[in-house]
């Protein structure tokens, strides 16, 4: 099972890297996984920097303390490099509260 993963990770990868910057964004579920891409959205990439919108303060806070492992996850098959991921609560964010 295991090299059947490696396959299908080998693939969609090189997939990814022909459709360039949407590339960084559609890697976005794949690497975060079903919970987590089903409360999240992958919105923006420029200069190294991934942007993921997510439904609340709480959510950016928990995945804020695994964005190392995102972005270890994410660089593999990225067609672009992922230096940061910034993650927006997007209630709060868009009127100006709970900012940090």
């Amino acid at each position: 099972m295991q090299h059947v993963r490696s396959t299908l990770q080998k693939l969609f990868a090189a997939t990814l890297k022909e459709s360039g910057a949407d590339g960084v964004l559609l890697a976005w579920p794949a690497v975060c996984g079903a919970a987590v891409a089903k409360n999240s959205r992958a919105v923006c990439y420029a200069d190294g920097v991934l942007t993921i919108e997510v439904p609340d303060p709480a959510w950016r806070r928990q995945l804020r303390e695994m964005q190392p492992q995102y972005i270890a996850a994410i660089n593999p098959m990225s067609p672009q490099p992922v230096k940061e991921i910034k993650f927006l609560a997007a209630a709060y964010d868009r009127v100006g509260r709970e900012k940090d």
